[in-house]
């Protein structure tokens, strides 16, 4: 039975991801109507769609789901709650239906191509050998705030022509916006309100000195690019900061954290890695798939359609949960195992189809050479305490990891 189930209480997220939930719903009811509850912003039901195969489907056919919506209905985008059209939606890269979406990534695609990162790769070995050193001369530290949001932060600060002693004002931001400590779906507070006022501020002013003295980075190619032969917008400018803050940094360190914590449990496997970094590959993209940072995304019908054997109308919000696809049994074997050597590993932390992570080859090359630096320094790790988790169902976010990080002689 699932009348027990509200994905929008926000306490049900304050543990961790709810796997337990979604292994019942993928047993029950995979594409799932949830009714309004009290705490579901708009007051409206929404499709909950939790199995590998569907979510795949509905990933693939931007067509048929749309990341826009306002097409169909009066708002739309990724959240569960209705975004206004023209504020997010139709703005934003990832809540871009085609054919913009397509022009846009286009334009973005040279600043995270792989020949573009590995002019920065070595620069952010340096940069992670650094940072562990520092943790590991502390001995105890919080890992999240001193090592796995580090590297991302210095690197997306890199990328986006912001100076480095910017880079934790970005951290404060981020954080604001994206955990629901103090508020509900669908609402804000004064600390989320002032962190986006001050973003919005820092990033009108940085792009301002991006059009003026353009570089090579990402905001400079945003300032002075054109899309189908237009400029972008000063809003679309923006968004494409604010959003980049976000993506470039909260996903990432929330996969090493998740995928340090699992390696914490597992001292054995910590040693196998440390005497062959052969399988450090397939270590990574399992830690992507355990950790799954980003839970769901919203989509919108645009035309009435079955998925799963129910039928969808036009117009109803879907939400497809890869962290739950991500522990599917019918395609991950043990999948409530941590394996790093598990092969096939066709995880969905990225997502699928035209919105598939325009940084995952970033993402990877961070923790690649963030976990090399940690294998090369640390002897063993040890958690200390309870890892503190945002309560959020947006993002598989750890906020503090403390630990033991002994260093290798």
């Amino acid at each position: 039975m699932t009348h027990d189930i509200d994905l929008t209480d926000l306490d049900r997220f304050a543990g961790g991801f709810p796997y337990e939930v979604f292994e019942r719903l993928r047993r029950q009811a995979p594409v799932w109507w949830h009714p309004p509850t009290e705490n579901t912003p708009d007051g409206e039901g929404f499709w909950v769609v939790s199995r590998y195969h569907d979510v795949v489907a509905a990933g693939t056919d931007a067509a048929t789901f749309s990341s826009q919506g306002t097409t169909v209905r009066s708002g739309g985008g990724t959240l569960i709650e209705d975004l206004p059209d023209g504020a997010a939606p139709g703005i934003l890269l990832n809540m871009l239906d085609q054919p913009r979406h397509t022009s846009f990534r286009k334009m973005l695609q040279p600043s995270v191509a792989r020949q573009t990162l590995a002019r920065i790769e070595s620069d952010l070995r340096n940069r992670a050998a650094a940072i562990v050193e520092r943790a590991v001369a502390r001995s105890e530290c919080d890992f999240l705030v001193d090592v796995a949001a580090e590297l991302p932060l210095q690197a997306v600060a890199q990328l986006l022509g912001v100076p480095q002693e910017d880079r934790h004002r970005l951290l404060g931001w981020a954080n604001a916006t994206l955990d629901y400590s103090d508020r509900d779906l669908g609402q804000s507070s004064a600390l989320s309100e002032q962190a986006a006022v001050e973003m919005f501020s820092y990033g009108g002013q940085l792009l301002r000195h991006k059009r003026e003295s353009p570089g090579e980075d990402l905001m400079s190619i945003a300032a002075t690019g054109t899309l189908d032969g237009e400029p972008l917008s000063d809003l679309e400018q923006q968004m494409l900061f604010n959003l980049l803050i976000a993506a470039g940094s909260e996903t990432t360190r929330n996969a090493i954290a998740g995928g340090m914590l699992a390696l914490a449990e597992q001292p054995q496997t910590w040693r196998e890695l440390q005497s062959d970094r052969g399988p450090l590959g397939s270590a990574i993209e399992e830690m992507l798939r355990w950790s799954s940072p980003t839970p769901y995304n919203r989509r919108t019908a645009t035309t009435d359609c079955l998925l799963g054997g129910q039928q969808i109308r036009r117009g109803e919000k879907v939400t497809l949960w890869w962290a739950s696809a991500n522990r599917d049994p019918e395609v991950f074997t043990d999948p409530d195992t941590f394996d790093i050597h598990r092969t096939p590993n066709p995880h969905v932390a990225f997502g699928r189809g035209i919105h598939f992570c325009l940084g995952a080859a970033l993402a990877r090359m961070e923790m690649r050479v963030l976990f090399e630096a940690l294998l090369d320094r640390v002897d063993a790790a040890v958690v200390l305490g309870p890892a503190e988790h945002i309560r959020s169902n947006k993002h598989t976010g750890i906020r503090h990891l403390p630990m033991r990080l002994q260093g290798r002689q």
